[in-house]
């Protein structure tokens, strides 16, 4: 089958019409298809608050703890008392 007889044959199964599907399977079908979208739309904005609560808490924690400044030494004792 060459390219032409296969766009010929694509062509022809796009413009005939779909068979008949029951009435009971559509609308289970429009039923189950509506809960996944709401279910991704819910899981995808969880997923976003996840995230910005993980960004705000990073942005606490660093501007409490500050990681970026140097701890001040221990290791040698303060020179008082001469």
């Amino acid at each position: 089958m060459n390219e032409r007889d296969r766009q010929a044959a694509v062509r022809r199964a796009m413009e005939q019409s779909p068979p008949p599907v029951p009435p009971e399977v559509y609308a289970e079908a429009l039923r189950r298809g509506g809960r996944m979208l709401r279910r991704r739309t819910v899981a995808r904005r969880l997923l976003w608050l996840v995230l910005v609560a993980a960004a705000v808490a990073f942005f606490v924690w660093a501007t409490v703890e500050r990681p970026w400044v140097e701890p001040p030494s221990d290791t040698t004792p303060p020179l008082t008392g001469w």
